[in-house]
């Protein structure tokens, strides 16, 4: 994390008070470990799989992605600390200890979502998760009109693009939903395929089965170093189920501190501010999040 805030130039803009003070997101995954990073932090949990009462993650996905998002870096002295660090965590447990799910649970946590936004003051939902797309799926219909039910509420909503990649028409449900953020991976020097050993890069590609021109953004996604669950420890990993909380704590910084701002307003910022790497569309969306730029856009937008 180090690495990654560095690069983005997060460490300047929290030098600046921007720390996602009070920022609420829900994370739907594979639940969270009470880490010491994120003590304090946990406002909520709810268990759609198993239905326990207290927080855990028998899978540490979620408490991965929970600590890319709002860890204090307490357990490294600053040196893994979250995007947020001063942000808040709904987690909502709706993929069992191998990762996997139903479109029931999900939706269920969704539902969750709607019901308490206004209770605990949710204003960002992470979903670090995805299906394949099957054409004609009543089980994938019902997460995409689920999860954009959740940006009508006015919620920000940002998904994964899925590791399915570098094939067109390869981003994962929820990510293909037509009005929510979706973010892929960009890793510089791309991945190593471990069994044809060439160097390729994952990320899911647009465009959706209506044409749509996916994801909208890219964030660093490769060996982003996070909470380990069940420890005091951390643990890096790669994928867009990465890359997808960088852009949710980048967007709390600024939630944070423009308590007025919409979700289409955010949106649209992130298109006016990213950096173009002149790469394929379909690949790169809009380009590489700008977390500078969006500070300045939102301060003249406030002005």
């Amino acid at each position: 994390m180090d690495r990654v805030r560095k690069l983005l130039n997060v460490d300047f803009l929290q030098s600046k008070g921007y720390l996602g003070k009070n920022s609420v997101t829900a994370v739907l995954d594979t639940g969270i470990y009470p880490h010491q990073d994120i003590e304090g932090k946990i406002i909520d949990f709810a268990d759609f799989v198993n239905h326990r009462k207290h927080p855990y993650d028998d899978n540490g996905h979620g408490t991965h992605v929970a600590g890319i998002i709002a860890g204090s870096g307490k357990c490294s002295k600053g040196r893994y600390k979250g995007i947020a660090p001063e942000s808040k965590i709904i987690a909502l447990k709706c993929l069992d200890e191998s990762g996997n799910g139903s479109i029931k649970d999900a939706v269920n946590a969704i539902e969750y979502v709607i019901a308490n936004k206004n209770r605990y003051g949710i204003r960002i939902v992470n979903i670090s998760i995805g299906s394949v797309l099957k054409q004609g799926s009543r089980g994938n219909s019902v997460m995409i009109d689920a999860v954009e039910r959740l940006w009508k509420e006015g919620l920000v909503v940002v998904a994964a693009a899925g590791n399915n990649g570098p094939e067109r028409g390869t981003i994962t449900v929820p990510g293909c939903a037509r009005s929510i953020i979706t973010v892929g991976s960009y890793d510089f020097e791309g991945s190593l395929n471990k069994k044809s050993g060439k160097i390729y890069n994952y990320s899911g590609r647009g465009p959706t089965s209506s044409c749509i021109i996916k994801p909208e953004i890219l964030c660093p996604g490769k060996n982003i170093v996070s909470l380990k669950s069940n420890s005091s420890g951390y643990i890096a990993k790669s994928g867009t189920s990465m890359s997808a909380p960088v852009c949710t704590g980048i967007l709390s910084l600024f939630v944070a501190e423009n308590s007025y701002i919409s979700n289409k307003e955010l949106k649209k910022i992130l298109y006016q501010t990213s950096t173009d790497l002149s790469l394929d569309k379909h690949y790169q969306g809009w380009g590489l999040i700008n977390p500078y730029e969006i500070m300045i856009s939102t301060k003249k937008l406030k002005n």
